[in-house]
């Protein structure tokens, strides 16, 4: 890479350029070839050392340049992302864009601010026309709003606090994400947008003690700072807001009053508001510094884009005025490109396409571009590609290979090396030449070239330029013809807490008690005992009993959830009910436990085929992927290729939800089967995904001797025939079909691999046939339904799991409207939609009133072309139906639930449900999924009937889903009722009933103890890793179902609410404390409570002590400590068979035997006593 930007730089035309560039000459756009145009870039980086800002015209393109130009410039880079909303849509942007802009942001700051210090090496800024256009904070505002932080600097905690709320921090419990702060008497946390981890304060009265960067996932401290600078965590400042209330103030206009009375109200304020809050308009321009360069991509593509861009704004703004939700008097929210263009000229700039101005003829020899030529392309023949190298070679030019099967080409170029004869020419080559003439670097470019290294010798009769010594740069596109992989902007993962999980216990809840039942969380109470105070959880039971549980019990208590959201019936207090509906279900679950077990024993003992390891095929396959793997598809794909090398038959579930890569993931496990020789059968629940699947396989195979085939109603007995009979003769590889391909006819002649997709949706007698597939032939299930953690983990080792969590890239919020039906507002919708080329989804539940509605949309939107979709059609009709939705000739597909599972239709971005109050939430929720899969913003409409009043149930549905925050209550609640669906089609559907009885996380611990218990009792089972095994049970709350030991000591327990003023905060710990399961663990949490919290107070140290009580005295087997006038008493659970106890032997001075328990007096130290004698029993 360096030597190829060393020749550029050697060029004279460069040196040519660079002079003009520093004496501040007006330059001609250079004409450049696409792929030297980063390149370009990295050599006047490094030459001219200062700030380099490059436009593009669209935010693809934006951000595959700034991923591209990771393999040229060494210097930190940055994306100015474009904010998702149009200009003049009340949406908030994306948390990514938000982060990206702001780190750009505060960077450029850097060089305004003369304590903060600068980047050592320069950096590259990459925008698109749009990005740059939007209105941002002023750089006075901002630089006046930036803070460095020092140790033994004084200031007032409260003054920081409220500083950082003014300039866009948001106030939280816990620190898990960027622009979030929070604070616990003297320690404050704050992560400042433009860093990689939070920061602790640590103050002494007003003095900062210290500054620690700690983890937010953990919340230890990782290493010490000496300083913080702490930027606006927003493009807009909200002490501005007295300026903008003026503002409105002033323009007496109704309209802009009632959002002077939304902005004191306090409503929500985004960057929608910037042209408000902010009156001097300023853009990323304004941040360079006065050395900085602008180059340009392509002006006149830029310049087209940017009237694009006005006109739509315009139009928008004309629209929004209209419908009276926008003021007519709203300021600008961009600033207009013949501003911009105006602003850009301020700085030093260069054009690298063509220029406007008139100039020079672009491949004059002086130029820069005409040291640039295109090679050759040879679209996957690699015989020719290696003898084409040997021929530059041997003209003694340079070839550098980037590609990413750069091993591959190394190697067969060294097998052409050894086949060649050696003449006297080549070792004299070999010695007058460098050695290493070809270089092969694994990586990605969208594209090579040919650099000219002397002047060109130009031909007078021909306009073809010669080269007499060059470097060719040649890439995977022009060795295969492939493109380079699009990089996706992702969420990045936000941390979650240690206790996060046991934040789902709220007053009001139902609970489960292991020992008591069902009842409904009370929160925590204070009661004084023996005159100390302490806290208890408290539980109602039917009848009006109540229940306080000491905290270190708390792991006996977890939360109900049922199917559905259904409410349970309440249990009485020492009531029978409750020990028989828990035996009940504790024998269900050891017979579900037996099941998998022995399926799982039987596939041990069988001996399946062992697949071979990956052929080059295989890699490139791979490598033609159009996107970049998310970590978790190469985990799940490592572990499935590991299960088809080993002679186990696989039988892996890969859970994931739509759009998350599964498919990617069975087409790789599909390739790698029939490279060795055997056929794979692909099993869906529909005809309609079935056709899905295959133009998947067929488009991405297309390159390879594969042969792809669809079994399903869609095809004619005698095209089934024809497949039947390629099956039988091991002539088709792959064969994608519905439940036909159970049938007793089809015969394959190798069958290596089968892929079952949605297992659950196929009938019973299906699956005992896919039961005995799963011990001989390898098996992989892909489901949608999620699968609960804790499920998850109790079944490890019985089901080999593989889970797809990272979502597909950042997708716009999808904007949902929820209200009765309203033909003004379709129209309106699917004219939109239609407008931007799109489809539209309608969703109509009724099959008998479906052409009624169609009718009345022709009548709507007469424009529209509408086609009929449902279940009760015949199947080469519906086929017919998707076939033209997917191909685009239908704008609207008027359809019932049928599209609620797996279609994928990135063109469809817009949803209209009539009835929505009639779904359920995780149908509504799997509904909306649907759209908001491409890159334009996605639109749903929820409607109920406009005169019958919807249940109060369907409209908390529909209010739920109309909040649309991704990770809202709602959301997790679609995920629930989805998980418990996932749980059910998991372990058969008679389970539902038992979950329903005891509530999901008590049935998951049940069985995990099942599990456990059968796996120590019978030991049938060789554990492939048994090393691995117990930390991977000893989760959240799958610990063994110890017996509880009641702990009641004369101390004084429990967390202050002076040291942790949360309630919420306290409870989630007091949870996490009771599931601890070792002294480390202790000593561990302990620790990370002062890290976090400062120094224990003494009943925090005396509760983590009587935890230690708790698990001695539970490895000893006692059920009781209690003080009895002035003894300690060990107490021994009664024998099980009734038998009387028998008197126990004394243990020395001061420690009596009784009847099963023993009397302790230990004087006045008895605390480090009372461990030892626990330690020996």
């Amino acid at each position: 890479m360096q030597s190829i930007l060393n020749n550029i730089r050697s060029l004279h035309q460069y040196q040519n350029l660079l002079t003009q560039l520093k004496t501040g000459k007006q330059i001609a756009g250079l004409g450049l070839p696409r792929a030297a145009r980063l390149p370009v870039l990295a050599a006047l980086l490094e030459d001219i050392a200062q700030p380099i800002l490059f436009i593009t015209d669209r935010a693809d393109h934006a951000l595959s340049l700034f991923d591209e130009l990771g393999f040229w410039v060494k210097s930190p880079r940055y994306h100015f992302a474009e904010p998702n909303p149009l200009f003049y849509e009340q949406a908030a942007w994306g948390v990514t864009t938000r982060r990206d802009r702001l780190q750009t942001l505060t960077t450029l700051s850097t060089f305004h601010l003369p304590f903060a210090s600068k980047p050592e090496t320069p950096p590259v800024i990459i925008t698109s026309v749009r990005s740059l256009m939007t209105r941002t904070m002023p750089r006075r505002d901002f630089l006046k709003a930036c803070k460095k932080l020092s140790i033994n600097q004084t200031i007032q905690p409260d003054t920081l606090l409220r500083n950082w709320a003014e300039i866009g921090y948001q106030r939280v419990n816990t620190v898990l994400e960027p622009g979030q702060f929070s604070s616990r008497g003297g320690i404050l946390d704050i992560w400042a947008t433009a860093e990689t981890m939070p920061v602790r304060l640590d103050f002494f009265g007003d003095e900062i003690e210290t500054i620690r960067k700690f983890d937010p996932a953990s919340q230890r401290t990782i290493e010490k700072l000496d300083s913080i600078l702490v930027t606006p965590a927003r493009e807009y400042l909200v002490r501005h807001v007295p300026s903008a209330v003026e503002l409105l103030t002033e323009q007496k206009n109704e309209e802009q009053s009632a959002v002077q009375l939304r902005i004191e109200q306090g409503v929500e304020l985004s960057e929608f508001h910037i042209p408000l809050l902010h009156k001097q308009p300023a853009t990323l321009l304004d941040y360079l510094p006065q050395k900085a360069i602008v180059l340009i991509d392509d002006i006149s593509i830029i310049e087209s884009m940017a009237e694009e861009i006005e006109a739509q704004a315009v139009k928008f703004r004309q629209e929004s005025i209209a419908e009276e939700t926008l003021s007519a008097d709203f300021p600008l929210p961009y600033i207009p490109w013949s501003e911009l263009n105006d602003n850009i000229q301020s700085n030093a700039s260069l054009e690298f396409g063509y220029s406007g101005s008139e100039q020079l003829s672009v491949t004059s020899e002086q130029s820069l571009s005409s040291c640039f030529g295109h090679d050759e392309r040879f679209g996957g023949r690699l015989k020719q590609f290696v003898e084409y190298v040997a021929g530059l070679l041997s003209k003694k030019e340079s070839v550098i290979v980037v590609s990413r099967q750069a091993k591959r080409l190394e190697e067969l170029w060294l097998e052409h090396q050894d086949q060649k004869p050696l003449t006297i020419d080549d070792v004299d080559s070999m010695v007058n030449r460098p050695l290493s003439m070809v270089e092969f670097i694994e990586s990605s470019l969208s594209e090579g070239f040919i650099l000219n290294l002397q002047s060109p010798v130009s031909n007078l009769q021909s306009p073809i330029l010669q080269f007499s010594n060059s470097l060719h740069l040649i890439t995977d596109s022009e060795v295969f013809g492939w493109e380079r992989p699009q990089p996706r902007a992702r969420q990045r993962p936000v941390a979650e807490t240690p206790e996060s999980v046991y934040a789902d216990l709220n007053v009001g809840d139902y609970v489960v008690h292991i020992d008591h039942g069902v009842g409904r969380f009370g929160g925590l109470v204070t009661r004084e005992l023996d005159n100390h105070a302490r806290e208890f959880l408290a539980v109602e039971y039917d009848g009006g009993g109540q229940l306080y549980v000491p905290v270190h019990q708390a792991d006996r208590l977890t939360r109900y959830v049922g199917a559905e959201g259904a409410a349970p019936a309440l249990d009485r207090l020492g009531g029978q009910e409750w020990h028989e509906k828990k035996g009940r279900v504790k024998a269900a679950v050891l017979e579900v436990a037996q099941d998998m077990l022995d399926l799982y024993a039987r596939r041990n003992v069988a001996l399946g085929y062992s697949f071979k390891p990956d052929t080059a095929w295989q890699k490139e396959l791979e490598d033609s992927f159009p996107y970049v793997e998310t970590e978790d598809q190469l985990r799940a794909l490592n572990d499935i290729k590991r299960d088809m090398e080993s002679s186990r038959p696989m039988d892996r579930l890969l859970c994931g939800d739509v759009g998350y890569g599964k498919t990617e993931v069975a087409l790789r496990a599909a390739f790698k089967a029939v490279m060795d020789g055997k056929q794979v059968a692909i099993l869906v629940p529909t005809t309609v995904l079935a056709q899905q699947h295959y133009e998947t396989f067929l488009q991405r195979l297309a390159a390879f001797p594969v042969k792809v085939e669809m079994l399903s109603r869609f095809r004619t007995p005698r095209e089934q025939t024809t497949i039947l009979h390629g099956l039988a003769i091991g002539e088709i590889d792959i064969v994608i079909g519905t439940h036909r391909l159970i049938s007793g006819d089809v015969q394959f002649k190798e069958l290596g691999l089968v892929v079952i997709d949605e297992e659950q949706r196929f009938g019973v007698t299906h699956k005992e046939h896919l039961k005995k597939l799963r011990t001989e032939v390898d098996v992989l299930t892909l489901t949608a339904t999620p699968i609960p953690r804790t499920l998850y983990m109790a079944l490890t080792g019985v089901r080999d799991i593989s889970n797809l969590n990272t979502p597909p890239e950042e997708r716009l919020p999808i904007v949902t409207h929820v209200g009765p039906y309203s033909p003004k507002l379709v129209r309106q919708a699917i004219l939109r939609e239609l407008e931007r080329g799109g489809q539209i989804f309608f969703v109509h539940n009724r099959v008998q009133t479906i052409d009624a509605m169609r009718a009345h949309l022709h009548q709507l939107v007469p424009e529209a072309n509408v086609d009929i979709g449902h279940g009760q059609m015949p199947e080469n009709q519906l086929s017919e139906v998707m076939h033209r939705f997917n191909n685009g000739d239908t704008d609207i597909l008027l359809s019932t639930t049928i599209i609620e599972s797996g279609l994928d239709i990135p063109n469809a971005n817009t949803l209209i449900v009539d009835r929505a109050d009639t779904f359920g939430l995780a149908q509504l929720y799997q509904l909306r999924g649907r759209v908001g899969r491409g890159a334009a913003r996605a639109y749903s409409y929820f409607f109920r009937h406009n005169k019958l009043t919807p249940t109060v149930d369907g409209q908390q549905r529909l209010e739920v889903i109309a909040e649309n925050t991704q990770l809202g209550a709602g959301y997790s609640i679609a995920m629930r009722d989805l998980e418990i669906r996932g749980a059910g089609d998991l372990l058969g559907t008679r389970q539902s009933g038992h979950i329903q009885a005891v509530g999901f996380h008590l049935y998951t611990r049940l069985l995990a103890d099942a599990v456990r218990r059968l796996r120590l009792a019978g030991s049938m089972l060789k554990v492939e890793n048994p090393a691995a095994q117990p930390s991977n049970l000893q989760t959240f709350n799958l610990q063994p179902m110890s017996m509880p030991v009641n702990v009641d000591l004369p101390l004084a327990v429990g967390i202050p609410a002076e040291y942790i003023p949360d309630q919420d905060l306290r409870l989630r710990l007091y949870r996490r404390i009771a599931d601890l399961r070792d002294e480390t663990e202790i000593d561990a949490l302990a620790s990370e409570f002062k890290d976090r919290f400062g120094e224990l107070p003494e009943m925090t140290s005396n509760l983590f002590y009587q935890m230690r009580v708790k698990l001695k005295a539970e490895k000893a087997g006692l059920s009781s400590i209690n003080w009895e006038s002035g003894q300690i008493v060990l107490k021994y659970p009664a024998s099980a068979n009734g038998n009387e106890s028998k008197r126990l032997a004394d243990l020395g001075a001061g420690i009596r035997g009784g009847k099963s328990a023993y009397w302790c007096s230990f004087g006045e130290k008895w605390e480090g006593r009372l461990l030892e004698v626990l330690g020996k029993l």
